[in-house]
């Protein structure tokens, strides 16, 4: 069974290959031209299904299971910001590092230095046949500052429920044990196992 990822993202691709040893997983754009993919969701699931879909359609291959991830940041005290925009909340051409900044600012800018907050990771999975989708979610706090050079994202701001350093800071198997996209990726290879 060959999984293709609807991501070109390469954090994303490592940790979901580092999961998946047993199976054959590439990103999309190493079989077909990368495009872009229109996502007009409303949650993590629906921009999960949509890019799902879309790359499935694209390949044309009855035989690929396409996986699609959409997860994100919420942030209690900017009522649940960034969420589904997480990738894009320092602007339209933003990187990692400006979108962490731009958060760390925002929560500055409520004259706190950290706030309740939760990631969450929506995975969808789309076959010839069939579609599903699961959810894992991770709960800590994000921090006005950032630590660690470990991870992707906005890792180095947040420290996970029950621990003292950010997600910068950790150790990659403590990460993926806490992970929510570790915990979603858990329910999808339950799921293709009973494809």
């Amino acid at each position: 069974m060959k999984l293709v990822l609807a991501t070109s993202n390469k954090g994303k691709v490592r940790e979901i290959q580092s999961l998946f040893e047993d199976k054959e997983v590439v990103p999309y754009g190493e079989i077909i031209q990368e495009f872009e993919i229109v996502e007009d969701g409303l949650t993590f699931k629906e921009n999960a299904l949509i890019k799902a879909r879309a790359v499935f359609k694209a390949l044309d291959d009855e035989d690929v299971v396409v996986i699609a991830d959409d997860s994100g940041i919420s942030v209690d005290i900017l009522d649940g910001a960034p969420g589904i925009y997480s990738a894009r909340y320092g602007g339209v051409d933003a990187g990692d590092k400006d979108n962490l900044y731009a958060l760390i600012d925002a929560i500055k800018q409520k004259g706190v230095k950290s706030s309740k907050a939760h990631y969450t990771a929506a995975i969808a999975i789309v076959t010839k046949t069939s579609e599903y989708s699961v959810h894992g979610w991770m709960y800590g706090d994000a921090q006005a500052y950032a630590s660690g050079n470990g991870g992707f994202g906005y890792d180095p701001m947040f420290i996970p429920l029950g621990y003292d350093k950010t997600l910068g800071d950790l150790d990659d198997e403590t990460k993926k044990k806490l992970s929510h996209r570790s915990k979603a990726l858990k329910l999808t290879k339950a799921i293709l196992q009973t494809l």
